[in-house]
């Protein structure tokens, strides 16, 4: 509508002039090298136009004809940008299917074809990369380092190329480099915090947590939750040397995030150790309610050091209460009854446990149960042998790796905030490290981490959990066959040469047995058939004069040991 408009505008103002000059005859008289011209005004205003345009024509032509050679340049130069490109194109498309021969190829056009292009030195580090040709890969990384476009994409892939080889130092240095020039790399931020937190340089570990949340490459919830774990881990190291500096990150912790265990058992102690028994007791009830641990169980039982066993006992009634029916608050409530002597109490805590599939804990609570009510040895075996084949308890698991022991950095993938309280599943497999090439590093052969946890089996249990420990044959701790009783005349006869030497028969005693025990074979009515041997994994620290667990009996292992099957 506006072309129209405008047609319609210039063809009236035309037709106004020519009216104009038809409205005002006159004449036009030319006097030029003894020619005499004369005419109208109108013939001379058009042949004055005449004149002009033929002008334009004749310039026009004279520039067509003088840029002809630079016109056919430049078609060229066009062709061979286009042919450029359409390599560039063509080889990510066979880097991304795996191709390497297409891709050096396509490399090869579009390095003759456009050599002067970003994409073709990326399209050679890729192709070089994919061909397993580091020192190509890093060659075109440092030519991107010329070029004020493609620095940081070079700075990124000399960091990969480093960090591949195992020269941290180096890969460091490019992080560094890149932050410098473009503070709003994720990569390179991500990549300092990852080496400050391997290197146990807290303080520069948090300063970076608090980059990345002011160039909100972290959520506020992500990088809230960094800096307690952080304080956590600075509390933790400092807490023997420093003991203040620890207490102060400890609670700064606390205060961040109430509810990460190991810095509110850690403040809950230390407040403890300072004689701030209420103000202990409250932060230790308050990470409770956040979430459930043994360890905050055990800071709130020895809140007050000399308590009696009847005081501990009320403290873990206090935990039930903050959380009922909490398994957590069972187990320390059924232990702090069992150092009371209140076994009745804790057979009767113990029971809700035991009809739903005893753990490993409950099983180990159970064996101390009968040894500290009843003293009997067989009863004590048959509880340590069900905990052989009893589930997980939960445990620090974080990459495949089960440990006794929070820690704020995973040592297998170096992930900050990695460790989990959950049951270990049965099958720990590998973890899978993130691939970090320029664009997508396919060459997966090659490891970017060291260390790599390795698959576990239920018949093989995890190592990995404690610095130490004992492999114990699960027969070993089966209870002894005991004489044949009434029960055992209706089974099927042994062997003659297998059968057990008679002995005197026990009285039994009268108090009552609880029903999850009676469905166990008892010790003293029945023979046991010793079950296929499986490995146990104890750990231990044991002190110079402390026993090994060859000559541990099971009094010796209540406490002290805790088994993964």
């Amino acid at each position: 509508m506006v072309r129209v408009l405008t047609y319609l505008l210039v063809i009236a103002v035309l037709a106004a002039g020519a009216v104009w000059l038809a409205d005002r005859p006159g004449e036009v008289s030319v006097l030029w090298q003894g020619y005499r011209i004369e005419t109208s005004v109108a013939i001379a205003a058009i042949g004055v136009i005449l004149l002009a345009f033929l002008a334009l024509v004749a310039w026009a032509v004279t520039r067509f004809v003088l840029g002809l050679p630079s016109a056919f340049s430049f078609a060229s130069r066009a062709r061979r940008r286009a042919r450029g490109f359409e390599a560039v194109s063509r080889g990510m498309v066979a880097i991304g299917a795996g191709d390497p021969i297409a891709a050096g190829r396509h490399a090869h056009d579009a390095r003759k074809f456009a050599a002067d292009e970003p994409l073709t030195l990326l399209l050679e580090a890729q192709t070089a990369q994919l061909s397993g040709n580091r020192g190509q890969a890093e060659a075109a990384f440092k030519a991107m380092l010329d070029k004020p476009e493609t620095r940081v994409l070079g700075l990124r892939g000399l960091f990969v190329e480093a960090r591949r080889r195992g020269d941290m130092a180096a890969a460091r240095a490019f992080a560094d480099d890149a932050v410098r020039r473009s503070p709003s790399l994720a990569w390179a931020n991500d990549a300092l915090l990852d080496f400050h937190t391997s290197s146990g340089d807290w303080q520069a570990a948090r300063t970076a947590v608090e980059r990345r949340a002011a160039l909100r490459l972290a959520d506020k919830a992500e990088a809230k939750r960094q800096r307690a774990v952080l304080l956590a881990a600075e509390a933790l190291e400092a807490k023997g040397r420093e003991p203040e500096k620890a207490l102060a990150a400890a609670l700064e912790a606390v205060k961040l995030a109430p509810g990460l265990t190991p810095a509110a058992a850690l403040a809950g102690r230390m407040l403890s150790e300072r004689g701030d028994i209420k103000k202990a007791a409250k932060l230790l009830e308050a990470a409770w309610k956040q979430v459930s641990h043994p360890d905050i169980a055990a800071a709130y039982l020895d809140v007050r050091p000399g308590d009696s066993a009847r005081d501990r006992l009320a403290r873990a009634e206090t935990l039930t209460r903050l959380r009922p029916a909490d398994p957590e608050g069972v187990l320390a409530l059924a232990g702090a009854a069992i150092h009371a002597q209140d076994f009745a109490r804790a057979r009767a805590t113990l029971k809700p446990l035991l009809a739903g599939g005893a753990s490993v804990r409950v099983c180990l609570l159970m064996a101390e149960l009968e040894e500290a009510e009843h003293g009997a040895a067989g009863r004590v075996r048959e509880w340590l042998a069900r905990a052989t084949r009893a589930p997980r308890d939960a445990a620090w698991v974080a990459d495949g790796l089960v440990s006794d022991q929070w820690l704020p950095v995973s040592p297998i993938s170096g992930r900050l905030d990695a460790f989990v309280w959950t049951v270990p599943p049965a099958t720990l497999g590998r973890p899978t490290a993130d691939l970090d090439d320029v664009l997508a590093d396919l060459d997966d052969s090659a490891p970017l981490l060291e260390g790599r946890a390795e698959t576990a089996t239920p018949a093989e249990p995890v190592r990995d959990a404690a610095p130490a420990a004992t492999v114990i044959e699960a027969a070993a701790l089966a209870p002894a066959a005991p004489p044949p009783g009434p029960e055992s005349r209706a089974e099927p006869k042994p062997e003659p040469k297998s059968e057990p030497k008679s002995e005197p028969k026990s009285e039994p005693k009268s108090e009552p047995v609880p029903a999850a025990a009676a469905e166990a074979p008892q010790a003293a009515g029945k023979p046991m058939t010793p079950a296929r041997p499986a490995q146990v994994v104890f750990p231990v620290a044991h002190a110079p004069d402390d026993p090994g667990p060859e000559q541990a009996t099971p009094a010796d292992a209540r406490g002290r040991f805790r088994i993964f099957s």
